[in-house]
């Protein structure tokens, strides 16, 4: 359909030059040129940068948002010529350049206007980016809906993250629960045939020392009737000898301690989560005691040195403490003591006495497990006798405050030493006895072994 040029200029002017579209809520600017409300209004929020305002679509003039009017003359033009019945897909194919009459086909990117074949060859759109309006309007379109869109994609993704992660961690805990549950069953059936087992060789004792009193019993009544004869008599027989033949069997010693040291798989990695990195206090250390310059060892010096005699520092025995101090939560370390033969290590009360003779038990505020010469003791009153299949070369201290518990566990073979259970008030801080070098024997430092990866990401900064 063909537009007679009068009709045509009309049209132009009811025409919104960002949307191509009929005016909606029109309002005119700075300049004088008209908008729908919506169109530059969106304009103006994505082009904004300085409080000077942003340069019209149209004529590069800058205006201000704020100062734009309701034109109500023209909101009545659109509606009077959309009553003719004239659809806006024929309006936008009339859409002609105000300079050259010449319909608007290019959007020039670098100044961000519609301009029609004549103006691209222009100087002032020569060297511009030009490309066709359709496609601007799409990409236009389109990038309004991706900057709308694009927050709620990574909310989604970010949901679907997270429903994937905990997913995985339950079916993570769920395996590790039936390897748990599988594992128990195994032990309680181990432990239940080891008890049927010694119970068994108890009732043979039992019935053996049975048999011994019954046949004592006997032989008891014949001498003490013998006894009442006349010594012709008694001499006649010899039952006498008989007693010789009664031979008293030691019933056989029935082990109190287990076959087996029953380890919990796991059970130390799970311990590692809670590791806190540990240094030792040199003001609280002996005087013999030699310290590494990063604080992670110590051993025994046979020289004495001159150091203060500071309340803090134990001036008998050759210990001394952890800097850090626990007043709460988890907190695990461990030791390596290689091949020493003479050690204690535990945890105390950090308000407790560190000069004179001190026991290293819990009336003193000392939770510690000792090792010297291959006898492990925790030392409780009276000590209390650690059995251990491996003789462990790295101790491991678990520390759980609100449980009131001390665990120890022999790293090297995984297994659990003795557990404190106490009510624990004040600061605890780790505790470290060197044991003397005895000869040559005990001369191997202790060594604080460094927190595992897994845990580093648990420490303060």
């Amino acid at each position: 359909m063909a537009f007679a040029h009068p009709l045509k200029k009309l049209l132009e002017e009811v025409v919104c030059p960002i949307c191509l579209d009929f005016f909606n809520d029109p309002v005119s600017i700075d300049c004088g040129h008209n908008f729908c409300r919506f169109c530059i209004t969106e304009y103006y929020d994505k082009w904004e940068i300085e409080e000077e305002g942003v340069f019209c679509p149209q004529c590069r003039k800058k205006f201000r948002k704020e100062k734009c009017k309701t034109n109500w003359q023209l909101a009545s033009m659109v509606e009077n010529i959309q009553q003719l019945g004239i659809r806006p897909e024929n309006l936008k194919k009339q859409i002609v350049c105000r300079q050259h009459k010449d319909t608007l086909k290019l959007f020039c990117e670098d100044d961000d206007e519609v301009i029609c074949v004549v103006c691209d060859k222009t100087q002032q759109h020569r060297s511009h980016t030009l490309v066709p309006i359709e496609e601007a309007a799409q990409d236009y379109k389109v990038g309004n809906i991706q900057e709308k869109i694009n927050p709620c994609r990574r909310s989604l993704i970010s949901k679907e993250r997270v429903k994937c992660q905990r997913q995985q961690i339950f079916l993570e805990f769920e395996k590790l629960q039936l390897l748990m549950n599988e594992k128990k069953k195994h032990f309680l059936q181990r432990l239940e045939e080891e008890e049927k087992e010694t119970l068994q060789r108890l009732n043979k004792n039992i019935v053996k020392l049975s048999q011994q009193s019954s046949s004592l019993k006997k032989l008891f009544t014949e001498i003490e009737e013998k006894c009442q004869q006349p010594a012709a008599e008694l001499l006649k027989d010899c039952v006498l000898l008989r007693s010789e033949q009664v031979r008293l069997q030691e019933p056989e010693l029935i082990a109190a301690e287990l076959k087996d040291v029953y380890r919990v798989p796991g059970m130390m990695e799970m311990l590692r989560e809670f590791t806190v990195d540990v240094t030792l206090d040199p003001d609280t250390a002996h005087p013999n005691l030699v310290l590494s310059e990063d604080r992670k060892r110590v051993r025994f010096g046979d020289i004495r040195q001159d150091l203060p005699d500071n309340p803090e520092r134990y001036n008998t025995y050759p210990e001394l403490l952890g800097t850090e101090g626990f007043r709460g939560g988890r907190h695990y370390w461990e030791v390596e003591v290689g091949e020493k033969i003479h050690w204690i290590l535990g945890v105390c009360r950090e308000s407790g006495s560190r000069k004179g003779q001190i026991a290293a038990s819990p009336e003193n505020g000392y939770w510690t497990v000792s090792l010297r010469n291959d006898v492990c003791e925790a030392l409780t009153s009276p000590s209390t006798s650690i059995p251990i299949r491996t003789r462990p070369s790295q101790v491991g201290i678990f520390l759980d405050c609100e449980a009131g518990e001390v665990s120890f566990y022999n790293v090297t073979d995984k297994s659990h030493l003795f557990t404190f259970t106490d009510t624990f008030s004040g600061i605890l801080r780790p505790y470290f006895f060197t044991g003397y070098n005895a000869g040559g024997k005990n001369t191997a430092p202790l060594i604080i072994c460094p927190v595992p990866a897994q845990a580093r990401r648990n420490l303060c900064p």
